[in-house]
Parts: structure tokens; sequence; C-alpha cells
């Protein structure tokens, strides 16, 4: 059994990473429903946070139907992150989780996210400080370093646990990578595996299938997956690898009507948390993901995308459900 403190996690849990923009409370709720065991918030700014941004304390909200649930915070000032660990706690998540992992460029020229990588010490400092701040368990999400010739990872692994962290999830990509190229887990492997360590250590980049997520299991020994991109627009994944690891069989993927009823319920869901103008638009990103690979399918898509008329959606919806015969996937 996998536990961070005393939450438990399961025999080789499933965690949802924190994507801005894609993993807010109600694509979280499909994929608690499709087999998620952790999930967190998308990463917060604790400048925001201090200074009672709108955006930044929306994002604070959890719900009890996704625990266990972090909350994600991010920032280059020591005390504005213990400031924002103070408020966060007080929204009662399940663990706080400190990301050095961000590679874009206005989060890490800054010095917050992956740019901390450029400054260990300090990335220590703050995990102590921020451990030191709360009672909630402290988790952290990290790369292999800042580029090539800055893989520190086994080391400020080392560095995180003596400090109190209690689980690290590793993108086995440098920040000069973004997300180019392959991930490496060799460095992942070499965490989970040096004996010094005994917090859960969990992989993370390029899990796309459940064979992928085996492999890599019996290959590098991680104490479970986290999983990104191949999420969007596709919360079954989480139970597809689950089913796989049970019975060494793939479940039927989603047909069209499954596609539709989970989009649905995810446009319903962002309406009810956003509000109706708000909830439509920000949906328009997720269409193309949730009926990807579907032949004839571009005018159907266009309509959802140029359409900010709820019951337009809906309606477009509703004649692909019901017409579901006309296409095929590719």
């Amino acid at each position: 059994m996998v536990k961070i403190r005393d939450i438990e996690l399961g025999e080789f849990p499933l965690l949802l990473a924190p994507m801005e923009d894609v993993s807010d409370p109600p694509f979280r709720a499909l994929c608690k429903k499709n087999g998620a065991d952790l999930m967190y918030t998308e990463f917060i700014s604790s400048e925001g946070l201090i200074r009672d941004a709108a955006k930044s304390v929306q994002k604070m909200d959890i719900y009890e139907y996704e625990r266990p649930v972090g909350i994600q915070i991010f920032g280059h000032d020591i005390e504005s992150m213990k400031e924002a660990t103070r408020i966060i706690e007080k929204t009662n998540p399940d663990i706080i989780d400190i990301n050095f992992g961000c590679p874009v460029k206005k989060v890490t020229c800054k010095g917050a996210g992956a740019g901390m990588l450029q400054d260990i010490p300090k990335l220590i400092k703050m995990t102590d400080e921020i451990v030191r701040t709360t009672n909630l368990p402290v988790t952290v999400k990290t790369r292999l370093g800042w580029d090539d010739e800055s893989k520190f990872v086994v080391s400020t692994a080392e560095k995180l646990q003596d400090v109190g962290v209690e689980a690290i999830s590793i993108h086995g990509r440098t920040r000069v990578q973004l997300y180019k190229g392959d991930a490496d887990w060799t460095l992942i492997g070499e965490v989970k595996n040096n004996p010094r360590m005994h917090i859960p250590i969990f992989g993370n980049g390029d899990i796309d299938t459940p064979e992928k997520a085996v492999e890599y299991k019996n290959r590098y020994g991680v104490d479970g997956v986290m999983i990104g991109r191949a999420s969007i627009g596709y919360p079954w994944v989480f139970n597809e690898i689950k089913h796989f690891m049970k019975t060494g069989m793939h479940l039927p993927a989603p047909g069209i009507r499954e596609r539709v009823e989970i989009t649905r319920q995810h446009l319903e869901m962002s309406v009810q948390w956003k509000g109706e103008s708000l909830g439509v638009a920000e949906m328009k990103r997720h269409y193309t993901n949730y009926f990807k690979g579907i032949s004839h399918f571009k005018d159907y898509r266009m309509k959802l995308v140029t359409s900010f008329n709820l019951q337009e959606v809906l309606d477009t919806l509703d004649y692909i459900a019901a017409h579901e015969d006309e296409f095929e996937f590719a």
C-alpha cells in the first residue's frame, strides 16, 4: 500500500498531473470518476493568493468527492510561499504540493517553477520553510534538472526528503527540453532505487498507454505514475491502465455516445463552476481532444468551437450522439 503520511493511495496509484487551464474541478471530477487515485489543482501563484487575485483564489476550490486532493503552489519568494501556504491550509486540502517543474518562460524567468532548479540551495530552503509552516503533508513536483549539465535530481531528492517532503513526482525531462523528445526515466529509477530514499516516488512523462505504465512500473520500480497530457480529452486512461494491470486485457475504447456524454458532463460542470459565458468559452480547448481521431467530424468540431451559446453546443452534441453511425475512428 502506497501512503503519503496516513493517506492511502492503493498498491500502484495513478495521479492526475497539475495542468494549467486543464485540471480544474470539472476535469478533476471526470478523472476521479474514471479511476484517478490522487489529483492536484492547477498551479496557483503565491503572489496571486496574497493579493487575493480572483483567479488564484478560485483555483483553491476543492470538493469532498475528489479527495484525496492536493493544492499546488509556485513562487520565487520564500516568505510569499509561506504566506500562501497558510492561506491554502485554511481550505483544508489533503496535501500541499510545491511546483519546481513548470518550464513556462513567464514562470521560470522569475525564478519560480523549474526556474528554482538553477538554485538548489534556495529550493531546499524554501521547501524546508514550507514544511515547517504547515501541518499538512508536503509533496514536490520537479524535473531532472535545468539542462543536461545540471541533472541533480538524485541528490536533490535526498535533500527534499531530509527536510520533510513526503512524496516526490519527477518529470523525466529537463526544463530546457520543455515537452520535447522522449522522457528519460533512468534518473527517476535511480531516485526510487536509492537506498537512502523511503518516501513514495512517482514517475511522470510519456505515459500514454496501459502497456507503457506496466513496463515503466516494472523497469523503474516507481511507486506510481503521474499522467498529464494523455488524460486531456481522455479521462478513461486511468481505468484502462488499472484494468490492464489487473487482467492483461484492454477495456473497449469509448465510442461516440460515451464521448458525447462525458463532453456534456464536462460542459455542464464547467458552466456550473465558471458561469455560462466563461464555461462555454473555456470548453472549446477540450472538444478537439474528446473527438480526436474520428473521421468526417470536421464540420461538427467547427460548430462546437465556434458556438458561444450553451444550448447550441448541447444541440450539436445531441445530434452527434443521434448520428453516431456516420462517424468512424481513423
